[in-house]
This record gives structure tokens, C-alpha cells and sequence, in this order.
């Protein structure tokens, strides 16, 4: 097969303890999945099912980010409140549709630690007029992602700490354990919707302390068990 032009090359994370990545075929996000951060964001999380979003899988969008190694993200053009949302990443490995809750982990390859950047004055708007949220959240460099662990090697990742912080100060802070749905169920949900394949991520969502960060801030992630996410605004 030829094609008019070069297709562009498949983003690929690192893997702790490998010299292989993981390839990135798909990326969907589940929106507002810790009880507390939907009510800041000013909705009832105890009357909606899982619901989610996409961004690009493309290299403008998927920053893979090395272990011990700093991002710098640009400041992304017309907005002014870009917001940080830090997430738990589950790295699918093995293909499925309708997966039962109880089959979920055994399609997971690993975990990630990732940053859902977004434009938050965009997202509002658009969702304001009933409009999608491409805009607000599947801008380029949306998507930095730390090495991926493999789920054999990341246990007690259910219960593990998330912590992001801003130039040294602690913004968000809860435990995985605090999804409103957990990785299982948003599998199994996720897949009565798409047919799952290797190399899809989950972004799985993000606690409260959401807030905006300004050109020359740095922010790190931490998740228990899993290679710390390190960024800078330029």
C-alpha cells in the first residue's frame, strides 16, 4: 500500500524495565469520577453513569515523558484558564467488547500516571451551548503520560495515593480508592460502548483541587507505586 504522504509514527511510552514501549492506539478519558471534584465543578456525582471523552493519539497530543525527566508544555493559544486535572492511566493490553467487571484486569497491561490538560474557559463554553469538548480537551500537548508499569509490577494500585503538586504546593490530593467508578467498571462500561484494542489508554479521571497554571509553573505527579509525571509551563 502507498500512500500521498508519510502517515505519521505511533506514539509510544516507555515501559519500566524494558527498552520496548507501549504503543498508543486510542485515548479515552472518563469524566467527572471522583465525587468531590464533580460537585466543585458544580454537578450531583451520585445521579450520572460513567460518561467519556477522546483526545488525539497523535505525537501533537500524547507527550510521553521519561522517568526523571521534565515536559515543557507550551501554553496552549486562546485561553486563559488552563487547568490541570492529574489521573490515574490504565494501559489496556488484551482486546475485548461488553468485558464483564469481574474479567477487566486481566486485559490491563499496566498503569500510568497522566495529566488531562484543559482549557477550561473552552470547555465551558462549548459546554455551555450544548457543543462537544474537543475543544477544551484535545488540544495539542493535552496529554503528557509518565513510563508505564505493568500491572503485575504496580500492586495496591487501587488503593494508592494521588497527589499533584504547583511549584512545590500540594493542590490535589486523594487516593485511587476514591473513584466513583472504579477501573473495572470503567472497563466493562467502556467496552459496551467501543471494542477495546492493545495500546488503548484510560485516562480514569481526576480529584478535586483542580486549578489553572501560568506560563514558567511546574507541576509533578506522584501516584504510590508508579514513576512520578513532571511538567513545566512555558
Amino acid at each position: 500500500m502507498s500512500f500521498a504522504f508519510s502517515p505519521p509514527p505511533v506514539v509510544g511510552l516507555p515501559i519500566v524495565g524494558s527498552d520496548e514501549r507501549f504503543p498508543v492506539r486510542r485515548v479515552y478519558c472518563v469524566g467527572r469520577n471522583y465525587a468531590a471534584h464533580a460537585r466543585e465543578m458544580g454537578f450531583d456525582p451520585d445521579r450520572e453513569p460513567p460518561f467519556f471523552f477522546c483526545k488525539p493519539n497523535d505525537d501533537a497530543s500524547v507527550v510521553p515523558v521519561a522517568e526523571g525527566e521534565t515536559a515543557t508544555l507550551p501554553y496552549p493559544p486562546l485561553t486563559n484558564n488552563y487547568h490541570y486535572e492529574a489521573e490515574l492511566v490504565v494501559a489496556i493490553g488484551k482486546g475485548g467488547s461488553d468485558i464483564a467487571q469481574a474479567d477487566a484486569a486481566s486485559h490491563i497491561y499496566g498503569y500510568a500516571v497522566g495529566l488531562d490538560m484543559t482549557r477550561r474557559d473552552l470547555q465551558i463554553a462549548a459546554r455551555e451551548k450544548g457543543r462537544p469538548w474537543e475543544v477544551g480537551k484535545a488540544f495539542d500537548f493535552s496529554a503528557p503520560v509518565a513510563p508505564v508499569v505493568r500491572r503485575a509490577d504496580a500492586l495496591g494500585v487501587d488503593s494508592a495515593g494521588i497527589v499533584l503538586e504547583v511549584d512545590g504546593a500540594v493542590r490535589q490530593q486523594a487516593t485511587i480508592a476514591h473513584l466513583i467508578w472504579s477501573v473495572d467498571e470503567v472497563i466493562a462500561n467502556l467496552s459496551s460502548l467501543f471494542t477495546l484494542q492493545p495500546g488503548d489508554l484510560i485516562f480514569t479521571g481526576t480529584p478535586e483541587g483542580v486549578g489553572a497554571v501560568q506560563r514558567g509553573q511546574a507541576m509533578v505527579v506522584r501516584i504510590d507505586g508508579l514513576p512520578s509525571l513532571s511538567v513545566r509551563i512555558e
